[in-house]
């Protein structure tokens, strides 16, 4: 167990909305940053919390894409929230699933002594980076963010039981960004393929490839932890597609158990996860004592999953 506890949560939803049949999607207004949304999602957690910035020592992004190469997009945030403060900040990327991925390493961090209040952020604006021409991938996502604001707790029996991940790098290219950065570079964009700036997704072979891995995944992750499905109150998968439905009854997750949001919010990328479990928390679905599993596919191929007790 890594003793931690998730002390406040905040998200940010834009308010405008495009509807593909019955699915609805939230696409940022044009004169709202991707900045914007994640500092309001980290005021909120902050609030809740009743944490103020100054007391940070520690805040990790986690989007799946920064709001510009250099800084860190963490930097650009704690830069919103306080000029005074005495934070380190730097972002991990595992594109979906960077929300799991930061709150593994927080984690760690925590119980090590090394930190002891962590702000944790993901977010995304995916529908910037659409290609209208690829119907699959452009009636998929949405954008959203959301912040927790992590503490060693005095419950000892609280935090992070165990995590597993795992990347697949014969699938690497299924999902992708081409353009941008080294590989091709803002100056030669004149010259590129303007798709190669855009999201590219084969959904058909990403599907496949998830379905040949994951159980094999989360077999080895139940047997090394010792969960069973009757230990968790609640899984919180990335909101990967229409086809995470089927995927959590091939994994044998039961329905009354699990979060299944993909036709009502979309895709949201890195802030998926967090929104969901936030969602879950103000419902009441959930509460102190309980186990969730959070986990999910992420470009890469890469799996991730963690099982906290809150």
């Amino acid at each position: 167990m890594r003793n931690c506890e998730i002390v406040g949560w905040g998200t940010v939803l834009p308010e405008g909305t495009v509807r593909f049949g019955d699915e609805v999607r939230y696409r940022i207004a044009d004169d709202v940053t991707h900045l914007d949304m994640l500092a309001g999602a980290c005021e909120r957690a902050l609030a809740r919390a009743g944490v103020s910035a100054d007391e940070l020592d520690l805040v990790i992004g986690a989007s799946a894409a920064g709001v510009q190469p250099i800084p860190c997009t963490a930097a650009l945030v704690l830069e919103r929230l306080t000029l005074t403060g005495h934070a380190a900040a730097f972002d991990v990327n595992s594109t979906c699933t960077s929300f799991i991925t930061a709150l593994d390493m927080a984690s760690h961090l925590l119980a090590a002594g090394a930190h002891e209040t962590v702000l944790v952020f993901s977010g995304d604006v995916g529908t910037r980076f659409l290609n209208p021409a690829q119907a699959e991938s452009y009636e998929l996502f949405s954008d959203a963010a959301a912040a927790v604001v992590l503490r060693r707790s005095a419950d000892a029996d609280r935090g992070v039981i165990a995590s597993a991940q795992r990347t697949w790098p014969a699938y690497a290219h299924d999902t992708e960004i081409r353009g941008g950065l080294s590989r091709s570079p803002a100056q030669d964009y004149a010259d590129a393929d303007p798709a190669d700036y855009l999201f590219d997704m084969n959904g058909k072979k990403a599907l496949l490839g998830m379905m040949r891995v994951l159980p094999e995944f989360f077999a080895d992750f139940h047997a090394a932890s010792g969960i069973a499905h009757d230990d968790v109150a609640l899984w919180v998968p990335h909101q990967a597609s229409a086809a995470l439905g089927p995927m959590l009854d091939r994994l044998g997750i039961p329905v009354d158990r699990r979060i299944d949001e993909v036709s009502a919010y979309g895709n949201m990328v890195s802030a998926s996860v967090p929104f969901m479990l936030a969602r879950a928390l103000d419902e009441g679905r959930v509460g102190a004592g309980d186990t969730v599993i959070l986990c999910g596919t992420a470009a890469g191929l890469t799996a991730n999953v963690l099982a906290l007790r809150l």
